[in-house]
């Protein structure tokens, strides 16, 4: 399963087809988290997404027209009203996951989770080890060619100290 980026945060959610591979744009974020928790129990397929089989077209190519991310399987669901948010790093070296409240208060540790959860006690039933922070691996192969990252950064450094001591 993968999902993919916009400027910013995840635009399109997409899985793909364990029989025929193709990929099928999911519409909503509480679906491909449905769908990902349970991904070696029952994997995705075509029939899963309403009016669809594997006869279909793909709903979306694997290419680098935008930068694609791939999710852990098995990852819990999001709890009930919560909302995980992925931010891309401007140098495409990650994206950080952060969970917003039903309050809309932004959470990036478990630490946050759980002192807002003992402030918050209409969460009852709710436990900070409900929360994932698992950052969703970039595919490099689609990464914009403008975009400088770090380790090209580091590697130029390199090499410009190597050529100075020359």
């Amino acid at each position: 399963m993968r999902s993919l980026l916009g400027t910013s945060s995840i635009d399109i959610h997409a899985a793909q087809c364990k029989n025929c591979t193709k990929w099928r744009v999911i519409d909503t974020q509480e679906a491909f988290e449905e769908i990902r928790c349970k991904a070696f129990e029952e994997p995705f397929h075509c029939s899963l997404k309403a009016n669809c089989s594997c006869d279909d077209p793909t709903d979306i190519e694997y290419d680098s027209s935008r930068t694609w991310v791939i999710d852990k399987p098995n990852l819990p669901k999001t709890p009930q009203g919560f909302r995980r948010s992925l931010v891309l790093r401007k140098d495409y070296s990650k994206l950080d996951p952060y969970y917003i409240s039903p309050t809309g208060k932004r959470l990036r540790t478990r630490n946050e989770i759980a002192a807002y959860l003992k402030d918050h006690p209409e969460c009852k039933g709710i436990a900070h080890t409900d929360f994932d922070f698992s950052s969703p691996k970039i595919m490099q192969d689609t990464i914009p060619e403008n975009v400088e990252q770090k380790d090209s950064v580091s590697a130029n450094k390199k090499a410009k100290i190597a050529k100075d001591d020359i």
